[in-house]
Parts: C-alpha cells; structure tokens; sequence
C-alpha cells in the first residue's frame, strides 16, 4: 500500500530537484527522503528518477506520475481545509512565481496588503522573466503575461484586456522626434527583451483587425523587463512593453505612449498545474489580484483616442 508520507517526500523532491532540499525542508536526513521514494517505486514496480552521482531528474514514468500525485496532495488539503473552516484554510505556505516588473512594481504592495488580511500564510516569492515549470519548479501558482495554450495548465484570468504599448521618454521623442507610422519604427532606437536565445525583435501589432508585424533594431537587449523598462525611462529608447508594468510611468509624465490602440492583446492569468490545487487559499488570492490588475489594465482607456 501507497504511503501518503511516501507520495508526499516524491511530490517535494521532484519540485526541488534533489533528495537532500527535500530533506531540509522536511527535517528529515537525505538517506530517510531517498527510502521513502524507493519504497513508492517499489509499490509502483516503476523506477520514478533517474539517478546518477551528480543529478537526479525525473524518469518519464516520473514526470507520467506526478500530475497525479500532486493532485492527491492537493485533494488531502482541500479536504483538511473544508474541516477547519474558512480561517483555517486560509494558512500555510504559498509558493508563487510571478515576471520581474510586475511583480516588482504592483504585486510587491499587493501582496503585501492580502498578508495583512491573511497573517497566517507563509510567503516565498519568486521573480523572475523565466517560465516556472509548476509540475518541476517549488511553486503552486505562476502567474503570467500571454495566452496559455498548454492543455496540461489551468488559467484563471486576472487582466483579460491587458496588451502590450509602445512607449518612450520626453528627452528621447525631443531628440529623436515621434515616430510617425508603424513603419518608422525601423529608424529608431528600440530597446529589447530578450527570452531564450534570441531578443524579441519582432513587434506586432492589431491594425483595423490585422496582425502588422515591424522588425526593429536596437544596441540595448536584456532579459529581465524591468531593467528594458529603466532604459525607456532613461531615454535610451522606444520599448514595446505590458500596459500593466508602464502604466505608473505613462500617467506619472516619464513615459509616452506611442499608438496605444494598435497594441496587441497581452492578458495576464493565474496558471496552476491542476484544477485540484485551487485551494482556499489561491481561489481568494486570484479574486483579490484580478481586481486590482483588472482596475490596473482599465487605466489605459483613458488614454486611447475617442472612436
């Protein structure tokens, strides 16, 4: 028979990735962690990692099992939640990954007042423009700009009518002057993000319900949106950028929005690995955030032209 403590050390070592994290973190010792996952493979007659003197990954029997398992564990707390009640389900740790500026910029204070609501909840944030893997990475919910097309993912959307805006600095439209067509954009200084291998240097736009897309150039590349942000701030050069991260800049006179009703849809969305793992705790969060980022991506009609 299935040890829940078993499937319970699985679920945490393959979210760490090794048996000593996971030992750390449960105060046991790395050899205890390590039985309890051969006993499971013993149960299973299936080898759940691949284990070598420098790594342990999981197996592709592993990564097939651990959807399940992590669903388990998530209908055992729910189930606990629904005994204790409402506060007390509004406790323990929630590990969330969130982009750099956003979650720089906006969640840091939002976060912050739903902790004040919530003082039982442990917190461990994680910032950053890489994609978190929820079924690898230590993290229950990401949160994310863009469409999710994975099936294997579940979306709750917090800003539906979010979508990208070109902006740059007084000082560099004073010095470089206002691109006056799309097109124009090919002359200018364009500041990019860059995610993987290569920088995004492919803008697109909706124009009278068509996908234009403008190749730019620019000296300025680097993979975490906040810093891109700081250069068009600088006025280093025009960046094409989430209304939800420039919006603050755009309203306060350091940026300028540049055809703000050509930019493409960029909704923003709460991404959990299963539907199970919508506890208590993470259906209130996202009630709590879509408001504030449905308030935030509604700021930006006030600065579109009159139809």
């Amino acid at each position: 028979m299935i040890r829940l403590e078993d499937l319970a050390l699985f679920v945490r070592t393959a979210a760490l990735g090794s048996f000593s994290a996971a030992a750390r973190e449960t105060g046991l010792t790395p050899g205890q962690v390590s039985a309890a996952v051969a006993r499971l493979e013993r149960e299973l007659d299936q080898r759940l990692f691949a284990r070598t003197t420098r790594s342990l990954r999981l197996s592709g029997e592993g990564e097939r099992y651990l959807p399940y398992a992590q669903s388990v564990m998530a209908t055992l707390r729910e189930g606990t939640d629904a005994l204790h009640g409402a506060e007390a389900a509004l406790q323990g740790r929630l590990q969330i990954a969130a982009p750099s500026d956003l979650g720089r910029h906006a969640l840091l204070g939002w976060l912050a007042e739903f902790r004040w609501l919530h003082p039982r909840l442990d917190w461990r944030l994680h910032l950053s423009d890489q994609v978190a893997d929820l079924f690898r990475d230590p993290v229950d919910v990401a949160i994310r700009l863009g469409r999710l097309d994975d099936a294997d993912y579940v979306a709750l959307p917090l800003a539906s009518e979010n979508r990208r805006v070109l902006v740059a600095a007084p000082d560099y439209l004073a010095r470089r002057g206002r691109p006056v067509s799309l097109e124009a954009l090919r002359e200018h200084d364009c500041l990019l993000y860059q995610l993987g291998p290569r920088a995004h240097d492919r803008w697109a736009f909706q124009v009278d319900g068509r996908r234009q897309v403008v190749t730019v150039h620019g000296t300025l590349v680097c993979d975490d949106a906040e810093v891109v942000r700081r250069w068009a701030v600088a006025g280093e050069g025009i960046t094409y950028k989430s209304w939800l991260d420039v919006c603050d800049d755009v309203e306060q006179g350091r940026l300028v929005l540049l055809f703000p009703e050509l930019g493409e849809p960029l909704p923003l969305q709460l991404a959990c690995p299963h539907r199970k793992q919508f506890s208590p705790v993470v259906r209130e969060l996202h009630r709590f955030l879509a408001e504030r980022c449905g308030a935030r991506a509604a700021r930006l009609q006030a600065h579109l032209p009159s139809p």
